[in-house]
């Protein structure tokens, strides 16, 4: 299943732009990356894996939820940007009709050696190239810190179709505090793919093209304020605390709301961000959070990440998502990854 130990190897590169960010011999200690499917032998044989039978292990898939429920409250506090404010923009096509296409379901084979989804969405990168996601839904941390198997991303996803092709994961990067010590200030991953492919009536795989030529972008915003307003956009499943189950986790979902500085207990972070959501913790893991998004274009500028949910004002349901603060050193990792090229498995 491709299922590999990390590679804790510290990736030192330059990094561009007028922005403050972290210089090469920061990245150097900060930035971890790991491999998923290496060649192209590998990435079609995790395609194979998920398209065999019609798609059969995508719709038999489960959402993962390793830990989703935190504890925590809203606070009236404000966050401390570690540097000034900074953004890369999205990239088109514009997608067609809504929801956007960017946003999809992350698959993998767990360490149960079943099939598991959390949600993700497809980023602006210089080879297209580029998916982001929690990390926990990339890595397995109940042992040694080891990636999950035959990782794939499949945007637009709905109800076991690929509309827009399947993306076999080649490498992810994240931060180096999560993979050595799990810190949830950093469960955040960026995840190279190869060029989609979808079934042919030969049964054999066709190439569809580079991520972001196909379904666009979102852009990276960084060292901001919290905001009025995004846009989250995920696949949550499962029941709140008090059992009800207002979500399949077959479609996508979206909800709007303001974010605010969060105080943690369980588990401890030194600056989490909340928003305002009811998504349920199964299967949202990953949630995208959308600052500035646009009707017409159906592109914006991501901004969180949900990596938990909770319910803060005690009513058994779910009314918070939670992100690690994006900050510059998110954009160290992103910067690495943005510039890793991958190519196609046909």
């Amino acid at each position: 299943m491709m299922r590999r130990r990390l590679l804790a190897l510290g990736v030192g590169l330059g990094l561009l732009g007028a922005t403050a960010v972290a210089g090469p011999a920061e990245a150097a200690d900060v930035v971890a990356w790991a491999p998923l499917a290496s060649s192209t032998a590998d990435a079609q044989q995790v395609a194979t894996f998920w398209l065999a039978d019609g798609g059969a292990k995508l719709r038999s898939a489960t959402p993962y939820a390793p830990r989703t429920e935190v504890r925590g409250e809203r606070t009236s506090g404000t966050v401390v940007p570690p540097g000034k404010p900074g953004s890369v923009n999205p990239v088109g096509p514009e997608a067609e009709g809504e929801p956007p296409r960017t946003s999809g379901k992350v698959f993998f084979v767990g360490a149960d050696g079943l099939p598991h989804w959390c949600s993700g969405t497809a980023l602006q990168s210089q080879y297209r190239n580029l998916v982001a996601t929690a990390a926990h839904c990339v890595y397995d941390m109940e042992g040694a810190p080891a990636t999950v198997g035959s990782w794939v991303f499949v945007p637009a996803y709905s109800d076991g179709t690929t509309p827009s092709g399947l993306y076999v994961g080649k490498r992810v990067f994240v931060h180096s505090d999560f993979t050595q010590y799990g810190d949830h200030d950093r469960d955040f991953a960026f995840v190279n793919v190869y060029s989609g492919v979808v079934p042919s009536d030969s049964g054999t795989q066709v190439t569809t093209g580079r991520l972001a030529d196909i379904v666009g972008g979102q852009g990276l915003a960084f060292n901001q304020a919290t905001t009025p307003a995004v846009d989250v956009f995920g696949y949550p499943a499962g029941p709140h605390p008090d059992g009800t189950r207002p979500y399949t986790g077959d479609t996508l979902e979206r909800s709007t709301g303001p974010t605010f500085t969060m105080s943690l207990s369980a588990p401890p972070a030194d600056q989490p961000i909340g928003v305002d959501s009811p998504f349920t913790g199964d299967g949202a893991l990953g949630s995208s959070w959308l600052e500035g998004y646009s009707e017409e274009q159906r592109l914006g500028y991501l901004n969180g990440i949900t990596t938990g949910v909770s319910d803060t004002d005690g009513d058994g349901r779910h009314d918070t998502g939670i992100s690690p603060y994006f900050d510059t050193g998110l954009y160290t990792i992103f910067k690495a990854a943005a510039s890793y090229w991958t190519g196609r498995i046909t």
